[in-house]
């Protein structure tokens, strides 16, 4: 009968299972010394400092921070663009009146500031227009 658990028992079939020839089979990791320099592992610790408080999110690259604007834009426009979609008929005319109202107001505040503008002797010619009609029906009442 066989021992296997005596230290000095080994078997010629598991010669290779020695401690010294275990490190020989597995090669060694090879040390980086990019990693191993002190700039590396100083701006590696402050990275993960950063990542930790938060700090990395505001110094994201120009190029990701126009695209999440573009994103967000984007969802804003589909959103709106469901939104109207929504909308009943009612809100539909009434949006239409409310539109066409605007448009009579600007029309409306263009003459005005024209009128405003328009040089002294047009306007009086337009108030002695005026007072000779008046003065014309007064006369044929």
């Amino acid at each position: 009968m066989e021992s296997k658990g005596r230290p000095g028992d080994t078997d010629p079939k598991d010669s290779h299972l020695t401690p010294g020839n275990v490190m020989a089979d597995r090669p060694q990791k090879l040390i980086s010394p990019v990693k191993n320099s002190r700039n590396h592992q100083d701006l590696h610790r402050e990275l993960l400092m950063n990542q930790k408080t938060g700090l990395a999110a505001q110094n994201k690259p120009e190029l990701q921070k126009v695209m999440e604007k573009r994103k967000r834009e984007q969802v804003i426009k589909q959103k709106e663009e469901e939104a109207q979609k929504k909308k009943s008929d009612l809100e539909i005319e009434l949006l239409k009146r409310q539109q066409k109202l605007e448009q009579l107001e600007l029309e409306t505040q263009k003459l005005q500031e024209e009128q405003e503008n328009a040089p002294e002797f047009l306007k009086v010619k337009g108030s002695l227009m005026r007072t000779g009609r008046e003065v014309a029906q007064a006369q044929e009442s």
